[in-house]
């Protein structure tokens, strides 16, 4: 690794490009990325900076303070929309067998989900909610802070390699049709049904800086919280403590847990495994 004359290495100097690059992004936009997990930021931020020729992290910045159009570009970078209908099937088979029971004893049914990103998970939802029988008096929200990525979402559009997967995972998680009643397909695409998104509303929510987005009955946020540092996740996890009923549901990716966390006081295990909680004694909102 190369020295330079104050010292530094090249990583070193590096990391002071991307710490310049994140106070830039906040300065400049208002997104806050300073307490993501160094490592998986510095390794977006490098993808970047591949992916658009820039050379350097420095040079990626000053695109970033003076391209307004680069704001979007950026962020669809910074953010991980990766996911599947069904993902870990064992866990939506739970939800199913373990969660909806309880929620059906609720008139009204609000789900928070949390970093929808491209929205397959918030699909998968729905065709549980609408095999249970639950989805008329249900509300779900779907939230992320990357605008394409919502707009993605809303679409429902997606490519048709995908269904043999999502069909596999589907039936895995206990599903009682077969997956394609629920989409068409066209031009090497499938769009999801319609009515699958009549009592969803996308919108615009920052884990980083946003406040409790609504009274919810179930918060899923999976493979989301892999991505932020110790304090970010306590943040984000009291967060979603005080927006749950008592007796509310979280469920978070099988990577993650509530271990450690203040907020695990207030929880108990439903399945531990798969990372299933249930809020217990509704604790008091800060400030």
């Amino acid at each position: 690794m190369k020295e330079h004359s104050a010292g530094r290495t090249d990583g070193e100097l590096e990391d002071i490009e991307v710490e310049l690059f994140v106070r830039a992004l906040q300065a400049r936009h208002g997104y806050d990325f300073s307490q993501y997990a160094p490592a998986s930021l510095k390794r977006r931020v490098q993808q970047l900076v591949h992916a658009h020729g820039t050379g350097t992290i420095s040079a990626l910045t000053g695109r970033l303070l003076h391209e307004a159009d680069f704001l979007t570009t950026v962020l669809e970078g910074l953010s991980v929309p990766v996911s599947e209908m069904f993902r870990d099937p064992e866990v939506f088979s739970a939800l199913r067998e373990q969660v909806l029971p309880l929620l059906a004893s609720y008139p009204q049914i609000n789900i928070w989900q949390a970093g929808c990103a491209h929205g397959q998970e918030v699909y998968s939802l729905a065709i549980l909610l609408e095999e249970a029988g639950l989805y008329e008096r249900t509300q779900i929200y779907a939230t992320d802070f990357n605008p394409a990525a919502l707009r993605h979402a809303q679409e429902g559009i997606y490519p048709a390699r995908e269904a043999q997967l999502w069909s596999r995972n589907y039936l895995a998680a206990g599903g009682s049709h077969t997956l394609a009643d629920y989409y068409s397909a066209r031009y090497e695409l499938l769009k999801l049904d319609s009515r699958l998104r009549r009592n969803v509303i996308f919108a615009n929510h920052n884990l980083v800086t946003d406040e409790v987005f609504c009274e919810a009955h179930l918060v899923l946020c999976r493979n989301v919280l892999i991505y932020f540092s110790d304090p970010l996740q306590d943040r984000t996890l009291g967060l979603f403590r005080d927006s749950l009923v008592r007796g509310g549901f979280l469920c978070l990716g099988t990577r993650e847990s509530l271990d450690f966390a203040p907020a695990a006081a207030d929880f108990v295990p439903v399945d531990a495994g798969l990372r299933i909680y249930r809020l217990g004694a509704k604790a008091p909102r800060a400030g």
